[in-house]
């Protein structure tokens, strides 16, 4: 792994697994990705960690009976850290240890902001046949942000419309060049919620464990993503999430 000048050499890890045990087989795998800082080369505080812990939990109950164990990735260090990109490289560290563990399973990565931008980097990986990102954080940067490596995966974004930390905009354009390449990406958009989805978090937890559920275990998709994935652009990638959904679904 690279070191950060100045700071010691220390590994990624995965947290505690949630959801199979008790002898079941564990048949795919969620890895939760925290979200971060712009700079940062120390530890984790694990506030960001902590933020996913529910929806880690949510997605483990969901798909205990099916097989489902999920995992949040613990980075070395807090910040993306520019060309670095320290967490692409702890992601796909995660990865390749997910295979190391459970063997050839399917694997779905669910990033909230900068673990959003993380998941979409590493969506290519091999294992990886799905992603979610949540409140994606995709600064302008020289280079924008690459798209071809989401072939043949199937990806769910959702964005609060009154983000004021990562423009919805950006992650809304991020779609439109994904779409070029890959037809199996749907984008939600919160209404009226900001960064942490906080006020729609219900909803979100019932968007995420529908698509999870559904790509890890080829169940059928709840109809808004169905609609929102069969729809052209920009309709498909500006779907309004309903206050309410997921009430009627059973997860």
């Amino acid at each position: 792994m690279v070191a950060v000048s100045g700071a010691r050499t220390r590994g990624a890890r995965l947290s505690r697994a949630m959801g199979t045990g008790h002898g079941r087989t564990v048949r795919a795998v969620a890895l939760l990705l925290p979200g971060g800082e712009v700079r940062g080369t120390r530890r984790p505080t694990g506030v960001h960690a902590a933020a996913l812990w529910p929806l880690a939990r949510h997605l483990a109950r969901a798909g205990k009976e099916e097989g489902l164990t999920t995992h949040t990735v613990r980075y070395r260090y807090g910040g993306w850290n520019g060309d670095s990109a320290h967490p692409v490289q702890d992601t796909t560290w995660a990865a390749d240890e997910v295979v190391r563990r459970y063997g050839d399973v399917p694997v779905c990565l669910v990033g909230m902001s900068m673990g959003a931008r993380a998941a979409l980097r590493v969506g290519g990986h091999a294992a990886v046949n799905s992603v979610v990102a949540l409140s994606s954080w995709l600064p302008v940067v020289p280079e924008p942000e690459p798209v071809k490596q989401l072939v043949g995966r199937r990806v769910l974004m959702a964005h609060g419309t009154r983000d004021a930390e990562a423009d919805p905009e950006l992650s809304y354009r991020f779609a439109q060049r994904v779409k070029k390449v890959n037809p199996d990406i749907c984008r939600f958009e919160v209404h009226s919620d900001g960064h942490t989805l906080y006020h729609h978090w219900a909803e979100v937890f019932a968007l995420t464990t529908d698509f999870v559920m559904g790509t890890l275990f080829d169940r059928g998709f709840a109809r808004p993503i169905t609609d929102a994935l069969a729809a052209p652009p920009p309709l498909g990638l500006r779907m309004p999430l309903a206050s309410g959904f997921g009430r009627s679904i059973r997860v």
